[in-house]
């Protein structure tokens, strides 16, 4: 009888504190919607098109990668995915059929020498993308008409700039040859090295070059290499005396007979 009770009392407060903890939880309040919990953001990887979770993504700019090997490499249609994509109007199509073999290194600064300036590779985008301003520099008055393009451009920071995918033609090279093959436009790439001819590179620009040269020879194998002065030696003289073809030829372990001018500067 007393185990009975004893049964009897443990229920009844049981019962009790179950009435009171409802009767002191604290209440919905039915006016204030409930918070849903946000999905997680999916995104695109610029290279492959696989869909993943934003936060699991490698970013430049404003575009997605899946993996570091993506976003470090040439994708299919010709754009280097760590570089900063500036898109020039001043390119065309490559003749059929024709894949890019030759690499043309070029020098540029805007205004002419005075590439310390901070601003001077943005006047270079600007001047890419026929928008540099001809009232911001006597010397832009006398080439902002002008339509000319590269496909990269190395800047003295180090910042990698794309402006036309490998697959098509930028204008860069001019009237030029290399060894009886005219148009040098329709089968090479254009880069160009932010500075002058009287002063040497930044060594962040030739790791720079070397790592961007690494990713050309995935997908052109078969690449050698010239300055803008080896294809068109009466108008040019980039990248000049201070461009150090040795160091660059070390440096990618290009074999010798892909720089079919040799490595002295010139």
């Amino acid at each position: 009888m007393f185990a009975g009770a004893s049964l009897v009392y443990l229920w009844i407060k049981g019962k009790k504190q179950a009435q009171f903890n409802a009767e002191n939880s604290p209440k919905p309040n039915k006016n204030k919607p409930e918070r849903p919990t946000a999905p997680e953001v999916m995104v695109q990887c610029q290279s492959c098109k696989v869909h993943l979770p934003q936060s699991e993504a490698f970013t430049c700019d404003d575009r997605f990668y899946c993996s570091k090997a993506h976003l470090h490499a040439l994708d299919s249609k010709g754009w280097v995915g760590d570089a900063q994509w500036r898109m020039s109007p001043n390119q065309d199509a490559r003749p059929e059929n024709v894949i890019p073999d030759l690499v043309v290194i070029h020098h540029i600064s805007l205004p002419p020498g005075d590439f310390k300036n901070q601003s001077s590779s943005q006047h270079i985008v600007d001047f890419f993308q026929n928008k540099l301003d001809p009232n911001a520099h006597p010397y832009f008055a006398e080439i902002a008409d002008q339509k000319v393009s590269s496909h990269f451009l190395i800047a003295r920071s180090g910042d990698l700039i794309q402006f036309v995918s490998t697959q098509n033609k930028a204008w860069h090279a001019g009237v030029s040859s290399f060894f009886g093959r005219e148009k040098c436009n329709d089968f090479s790439i254009g880069i160009e090295m932010e500075g002058d001819g009287d002063s040497p590179f930044e060594d962040a620009q030739y790791q720079v070059l070397v790592n961007l040269i690494q990713k050309l020879a995935v997908t052109y194998p078969h690449l050698q290499f010239a300055g803008h002065s080896d294809i068109a030696p009466d108008r040019k003289t980039d990248p000049g005396m201070y461009f150090d073809w040795k160091k660059f030829q070390k440096e990618t372990g290009i074999l010798p007979e892909r720089l079919p001018f040799g490595l002295s500067p010139r």
